[in-house]
């Protein structure tokens, strides 16, 4: 399997894959939601943004956690897609490295989707907090 090094192009490759004919075609993951859209983190650390709005606000944020973690794959998915592919839920695990610290990065994610015309309106993205912190806390391992 070809190894990728930017975690948010590996969500974007996993929505396509189970969301499939629910979701618009889109070049990159900020593109895969409405103008307004939000993208939420009830679990955000301190010094992590909890709530994006916006296209705009969603790409920066993407490169930021490009610049700060480099994950291989999203694995073990399992996805959960209303008839009507307004509302979806996702659960996947993601391995990788923190890049300051060369730590380990393994995480477990629980995604609810709200989808409007084909593109993500609320993304509410639950993830631990904790996983972050120890991978990017210290020297290099």
């Amino acid at each position: 399997m070809v190894k990728h090094d930017d975690p948010v192009e590996n969500l974007a490759r996993l929505l396509r894959l189970h969301l499939g004919d629910a979701l618009a075609p889109a070049e990159r993951f900020s593109d895969m939601f409405t103008p307004d859209g939000v993208l939420e983190f009830p679990y955000a650390p301190e010094g992590f943004p909890a709530r994006l709005e916006g296209r705009r606000e969603i790409a920066s944020h993407a490169r930021m956690v490009s610049e700060l973690l480099s994950i291989g794959e999203m694995l073990d998915a399992e996805a959960l897609v209303n008839q009507e592919g307004t509302r979806a839920m996702l659960e996947f695990r993601g391995e990788g490295l923190a890049r300051a610290t060369g730590k380990p990065y393994r995480q477990r994610y629980v995604s609810v989707i709200t989808l409007r015309d084909g593109r993500i309106a609320l993304y509410r993205d639950y993830w631990n907090p904790l996983v972050v912190i120890a991978a990017m806390e210290g020297n290099r391992t």
